[in-house]
This record gives C-alpha cells, sequence and structure tokens, in this order.
C-alpha cells in the first residue's frame, strides 16, 4: 500500500515538473521568437558607410520599424476598399530620407546590405556636378566622405522602392550602380551601435529635407 502511494506521488511529482519544463521551454520559444522579430544584430563589413559607420562595428537593427502589411490580405479584410490591392503598407511608418537602412542585396537577397535612404517613393532624383539633387533641389549633407564624382537620373522613384547611397559615396555599391531597393526587401533600421563599447550610442538620422522637398 505504502510503495503504491509513494509511486503515485512521483508521477504527480514528475508530471508538474515535465508541465512546468514545458511552459518554461515554450515561453523561452515565444521570447525568443519574438525578439529575433523585432530585433537583429548586423556587423559592418568594409568602408561603403564611412565616416558614419567603420568595419568591424557591429550594429542593433530595428526591424519593428518597418513592419510591413500586404494590401491584398487588407483588401480581402475590408471588402470594396481596392485602394488597397497590390500595395505594401507600414505598420508604423515608412522608410524616411536620411534613416540608415538594412537590406537584402537585390542581386543576392543571402546577402545583406546597409546603405542610407536618399530618395523615397514620388522623389525625383538626380545626381550631378557632386551634389545630390531631390526633386530639383540638391541634399546639404555633411555626413558624406567625399563627393559623389558620378552621375545619374534624374529618375522618378516608383512606388514601393527606394533609392539608396553609401556616405563613402565614391567606395559605395549602391543604387546608383545596381538600382532601387524594393520595399519588401527591407529588413530594419539601424538603431544602436554597441560595439566597440567606446563607440556605444544610438544612430542619428538626419532630415534629408532639401527646399522644395516634400
Amino acid at each position: 500500500m505504502m510503495i503504491a502511494i509513494v509511486q503515485k506521488l512521483l508521477k504527480t511529482a514528475f508530471a508538474a515538473l515535465l508541465i512546468e519544463f514545458l511552459e518554461t521551454a515554450l515561453l523561452t520559444l515565444l521570447i525568443f521568437a519574438l525578439v529575433r522579430g523585432t530585433i537583429q544584430n548586423f556587423r559592418i563589413e568594409g568602408s561603403s558607410m564611412e565616416p558614419t559607420l567603420h568595419d568591424g562595428q557591429y550594429l542593433m537593427i530595428n526591424k519593428a520599424m518597418y513592419w510591413q502589411i500586404n494590401g491584398n490580405i487588407l483588401a480581402r479584410l475590408l471588402p470594396g476598399d481596392q485602394s488597397l490591392d497590390g500595395k505594401t503598407l507600414f505598420l508604423f511608418h515608412p522608410p524616411e530620407r536620411g534613416d540608415i537602412i538594412v537590406f537584402k542585396y537585390p542581386r543576392d537577397v543571402r546577402r545583406d546590405f546597409i546603405k542610407r535612404v536618399i530618395a523615397i517613393p514620388g522623389d525625383t532624383v538626380e545626381i550631378r556636378q557632386g551634389k545630390v539633387f531631390i526633386n530639383g533641389q540638391p541634399l546639404q549633407e555633411d555626413y558624406v566622405a567625399s563627393k559623389p564624382n558620378y552621375s545619374w537620373g534624374p529618375q522618378q522613384i516608383p512606388p514601393g522602392y527606394y533609392f539608396v547611397l553609401g556616405d563613402n559615396r565614391n567606395y559605395s555599391s549602391d543604387s546608383h550602380i545596381w538600382g532601387l531597393v524594393p520595399a519588401e526587401d527591407i529588413i530594419g533600421k539601424a538603431w544602436l551601435r554597441y560595439w566597440p563599447p567606446n563607440q556605444w550610442g544610438l544612430l542619428p538620422s538626419p532630415s534629408l529635407m532639401a527646399n522644395g522637398s516634400r
């Protein structure tokens, strides 16, 4: 009788321990998934973003900033509103001029690139005589390593695309070489520089609003 009682208690204790373990494991997985869905680390490779960012630095990327919703899904949920068809909508706000973003490299989506957003959908971009023009107005850029020694455009940025450049203009593989970045390929906004420790800090996002820009 006593042995049966002990065996029952052991089974009950084991079951409770197993349930607690499974609950803890599930909670850990949920937290991990939430963190991975909102934050990602990124290592700077190369000199294309100098003098703002340097080779070997580590950044935190805010993925939640640019969470996107497929307009076709919303159109099915809101019958009669055809304006959403085919559009990509941002839950909080879309990338803005001056934001430093991480995205899938258009020529090889297995690789991630980091550049600065220069022009957004609807903007007309032109690069000439060492200056970048947005909607006919020159940008005042005090963060670049040197003036661009190439020409590009003019071209209007279509809906759902972004024009990006590296701050080290003449040593950067960016939109002036391989074209525009689709919105769906944008991973997130560079938010925090955390390594090396003596360079820790939030990354500034200058507002690139040239005179006459929207």
